[in-house]
Parts: structure tokens; C-alpha cells; sequence
């Protein structure tokens, strides 16, 4: 079994290609739900959904998230009715933010959702949240704390971020299913998302951050800054503002002591021998993922890459 850390869309691309390569039925997917907020009184996973749809091949490919060829007639309506519209949601989307509510209020847990969901669009690959308690990502900035999602979404994150808050992280436990996976797990692939708020919050979790240090399997991460820049996403402020070099040197410092090879772009080539300093093995090749040939190569390296660890 291949387990995979992940986080939105670079996650889910990343996915795309790992079921290129292993059966889906062998891969776990643990998704980080710091993202999990509440809007309109319904509850709202984008990271989940996100991985979910691409596997299913609904997502909206020119967005990366969404479902494809969606209507927003909801939304216009609750804009006319002086309803917030800053996070946009799709007809289709709206109705798995409603079921999913739904159960979650009737006694299901998110983990149960997540099953059904996915069986119900045909995602192979067992897809497990983080926890099933609610964990949010707050982000501090000058202003004051923010929800993530009003800091990613709402503001296009262009706040100075001070610092980053895991609210409900510290009194929560992984869902059934995360620490046997980890356990059990041949290899263990960390998706190229964001190592702060993406993999950050899954590693808050009591027990994961302990299960990976203890795992016997190799933990290969896929760095998703490549040259100094973010391929995606706000990954660049998050780790400047937690102290870290916005390089694939300051991701290997991120995941130090976790894991035990990093998988970087030819662009970052000249940090290979300062990232193996640290213990770290370094596989570099084109992290770029353009297309699904190239989605299948950066998959096929990290499995490559964890299967050297064990020879």
C-alpha cells in the first residue's frame, strides 16, 4: 500500500499520477481538513472535494477545483438577496456541501462521508481525512486572525502573515484508518502541497507527526517550490513567516526528521548536496506537472525513489 500526505490541487494532480503507476485500490490518500470551514450553514471541504472530483474526473481542470461545466445560479441568487459570493460555489458543488451536512448533523462522521462520497463517484483510492473532529486553519496577520480560506480566497493572499494558528488541532485525534495506514504503509509519498498549511496541519495532528517518525517504511516528500517561487498557492509567505527559506532547502528543513528523501526540480539541482547534509537523499527531476505523462514521471520518481531507501 502507498500512502500519500496531500493537501488541494497540487495533491490531487500529484494522485493522478500515482494511480498511473500503482492499482488506486493500493493508494491511501490522508487529506488535510484545516481548510474545513462553514459557509451558508453548510459544511465545506475544499481540500477533500478537491481531491475527490479530480480522482473522479469531474474537477473543473482549468480551475482546479470545482466541478466541470458546473451552473452558479445559487450563488447569483444569494448575492441578490445580500447573501457573502467572495467563495464561489458551484450548483453541484452546493449539493455535496448539503448531503454532506446533512449526515454530518444526522451522526455520520466525516471519515463515513468521505467513504460514501467517494464510492458514490467512483474514486478506487480510499480517501481519509486527516481527523474527524473540526481543525481550522487561522492566519495572523496585522489586521488580525483570518480564516484561511478568507486569507486565500477573500484577500488573494496578500496579507502579511504573522504566523499561522491550528484551531482544535491540539484536542483532536487522527480518523480510524491514518495511523494503522502509516503503519502498514510500503511507502509513504508527501504530495507537493503546502508543507504549512496543507501537510502542516495534518502533521499537527497528536500521533501522526510521532506514527511517521516510527514508520518503517521510506517517507519520500515532493517539494512544491521550485526556483525560489511557489508552483502553487501561498506556500511562499506560510513558510518566510514560520522561519523557513522559501527553497526546497527550507522544504527539506520543514519535513526534517520525518523524512528520508526529497524529491526536487532541475531547476534546484544546486541545493542537492546541502539537502543531503541533513540526511536527507535528494531524486531530481522535472517536478513540473503539465500534463498527465508528466504527472505519471513525478509519481513513478517518488515510488522509485522510496523503493532505493529499502534496497
Amino acid at each position: 500500500m502507498i500512502v500519500v500526505l496531500a493537501g488541494g490541487v497540487g495533491a490531487a494532480r500529484f494522485l493522478e499520477g500515482v494511480v498511473q503507476v500503482v492499482a488506486p485500490d493500493d493508494v491511501t490518500a490522508i487529506v488535510n481538513t484545516g481548510d474545513d470551514t462553514t459557509m451558508h450553514g453548510l459544511r465545506i471541504c475544499p481540500d477533500l472535494d478537491i481531491v475527490m472530483c479530480t480522482l473522479a474526473g469531474v474537477i473543473d481542470r482549468e480551475q482546479g477545483w470545482g466541478i466541470a461545466n458546473d451552473t452558479t445560479e445559487c450563488m447569483t441568487w444569494l448575492g441578490k438577496l445580500g447573501g457573502p459570493t467572495w467563495f464561489k460555489l458551484g450548483d453541484r458543488d452546493l449539493a455535496m456541501h448539503i448531503r454532506r451536512t446533512e449526515l454530518l448533523r444526522t451522526g455520520h462522521t466525516l471519515s463515513e462521508v468521505a467513504e460514501q462520497f467517494g464510492r458514490a463517484l467512483g474514486v478506487a483510492v480510499r480517501l481519509l481525512p486527516m481527523s474527524n473532529e473540526p481543525v481550522e486553519t487561522y492566519i495572523k496577520t496585522p489586521d488580525g486572525t483570518i480564516h484561511f480560506e478568507e486569507y486565500f480566497v477573500r484577500h488573494r493572499a496578500q496579507d502579511e502573515v504573522l504566523g499561522v494558528h491550528f484551531e482544535g488541532a491540539d484536542v483532536s485525534s487522527p480518523a480510524p484508518g491514518v495511523l494503522e495506514s502509516i503503519r502498514d504503509a510500503q511507502a509513504i509519498l508527501i504530495a507537493p502541497s503546502n508543507p504549512i498549511v496543507s501537510v502542516g496541519t495534518i502533521l499537527a495532528i497528536p500521533g501522526i507527526r510521532a506514527a511517521l517518525e516510527a514508520t518503517n517504511a521510506p517517507v519520500v516528500a515532493v517539494s512544491p517550490i521550485v526556483g525560489g517561487a511557489a508552483i502553487k498557492g501561498p506556500a511562499g509567505p506560510l513558510l518566510r513567516a514560520n522561519g523557513y527559506e522559501v527553497s526546497a532547502l527550507g522544504v527539506a528543513h520543514c519535513y526534517q526528521g520525518i523524512i528520508d528523501a526529497l524529491v526536487i526540480d532541475h531547476a534546484d539541482a544546486h541545493l542537492a548536496e546541502a539537502i543531503r547534509a541533513l540526511g536527507i537523499d535528494v531524486t531530481i527531476t522535472d517536478t513540473i506537472m503539465r500534463g498527465l505523462p508528466e504527472k505519471r514521471a513525478l509519481a513513478q520518481a517518488a515510488i522509485e525513489a522510496a523503493a532505493n531507501m529499502v534496497q
